[in-house]
């Protein structure tokens, strides 16, 4: 329901590449009550959840209009069909958590498995739907203490026969995750293809193939966190190259090698973790670096 109230609030924002009129944020947050009336089955949903609806919308087109400003392709944003939305939030309250269950607003307790304990106090959740898999997202506040100083100062080569060479000598393993994974991909992706689109066992196929991308993307993440973790504990500055990704992955033979390496989850990873340490990491210009 969250989906289908996506399309209506895009297209009274589209109003303004027809007449010149643009329906924003709060105006929309203020019909949502004369929607309710119109469809009382809005009701059985938190007012915030419908809110937030209206908010992703609104960033969507401050992004649009930011890559207009620096002269990129704009991606006017699109409508979402059944496969392209997957979540939904509780930006303030309507959910509560207690042990083993999840209380939430308009939808009751919902048994849950907490990997691990929360800290700090809970700002939003976040509903996700991930390969048949549902998943509770929460951002807490917490209070965090400087880590004490190492002194350390390096700077970071980053590569694809290596994922990582340190100014002084350490070398970081590029797992080339997606070569051990190619076989699945490729064997799912052919079945895919041969079997009735729409049908029961194209369905299970598709969903065998989400499963191998899944498992891909998790060894990617797991590493670049691992690598990031070492990085931001044993120093205090860290450079990296600033490299133009964009651009690099163009290259005929080594793009998907570049891609595989995940790089820039690396230097998000490091960044953010530094930060929460009191520590620094810069970007520097990549020319004569090596």
């Amino acid at each position: 329901m969250c989906r289908q109230l996506y399309t209506p609030c895009l297209s009274s924002e589209s109003l303004y590449k027809t007449r010149g009129v643009a329906i924003h944020y709060y105006g929309q947050k203020k019909e949502l009550p004369l929607l309710k009336q119109e469809v009382p089955e809005y009701k059985q949903i938190q007012s915030q959840v419908l809110q937030d609806v209206a908010g992703l919308l609104d960033k969507a087109f401050q992004a649009f209009f930011r890559r207009l400003k620096a002269k990129q392709k704009a991606g006017f944003p699109r409508f979402q069909g059944d496969n392209r939305y997957h979540s939904f939030t509780y930006p303030q309250s309507g959910f509560a958590l207690n042990g083993k269950c999840l209380k939430l607003s308009k939808i009751g307790n919902v048994r849950i498995k907490c990997h691990r304990q929360i800290e700090g106090t809970i700002k939003t959740c976040t509903i996700r739907r991930q390969n048949n898999k549902w998943y509770a997202c929460f951002s807490c506040e917490i209070d965090v203490e400087p880590a004490p100083s190492t002194g350390g100062e390096i700077g970071i080569d980053l590569g694809i026969l290596n994922l990582a060479t340190a100014s002084n000598g350490d070398l970081y393993d590029n797992h080339r995750f997606l070569k051990q994974s190619e076989k699945k991909i490729r064997y799912w992706n052919k079945i895919l293809s041969r079997r009735k689109k729409g049908s029961r066992r194209w369905h299970k196929a598709k969903q065998q193939l989400a499963k191998a991308y899944e498992q891909l993307t998790n060894r990617r993440h797991d590493r670049a966190h691992k690598v990031s973790r070492q990085l931001a504990d044993q120093y205090d500055l860290i450079a990296f190259e600033d490299l133009n990704i964009q651009d690099m992955v163009k290259h005929k033979t080594l793009s998907k090698w570049i891609l595989d390496a995940s790089w820039r989850s690396l230097v998000v990873y490091t960044t953010y973790k530094a930060e929460e340490a009191g520590k620094c990491v810069i970007q520097v210009n990549p020319q004569n670096t090596s």
